[in-house]
């Protein structure tokens, strides 16, 4: 059973920081370029960062230069640095394979930026 379990959300003020990360099990993490995505109230998921299994990344323009995704195949494990965060990126985020699974959403984490 494919788990990914994401942890590291919670309340931050504007111009706050966090640090998400992604466990994984059930699945060989290094084979599988990873993604991590959000959903904000009322609008589709979408893509937030991504890093290949060679570690090449890629990351949305409204990210660019704020987040930074990294990740640790012998542990099976990615993070998301969140740094400069802004209240449009209150979202719940998730991680997942690339392209995204559908079998493989978890429950996320709730990120609210909100002063």
């Amino acid at each position: 059973q494919v788990r990914l379990v994401v942890s590291g959300g919670g309340l931050v003020h504007p111009g706050g920081s966090l640090r998400l990360s992604c466990a994984a099990s059930g699945i060989v993490f290094s084979w599988y370029d990873m993604g991590w995505y959000r959903q904000a109230p009322g609008k589709q998921r979408e893509m937030v960062a991504t890093i290949t299994r060679g570690g090449f990344t890629n990351y949305a323009d409204s990210v660019k230069g704020r987040f930074t995704i990294s990740r640790n195949n012998a542990n099976a494990t990615m993070s998301l640095q969140m740094n400069s965060l802004k209240p449009d990126d209150t979202a719940v985020y998730y991680c997942n394979t690339l392209p995204n699974n559908p079998y493989y959403w978890g429950q996320g984490t709730q990120v609210t930026v909100s002063s």
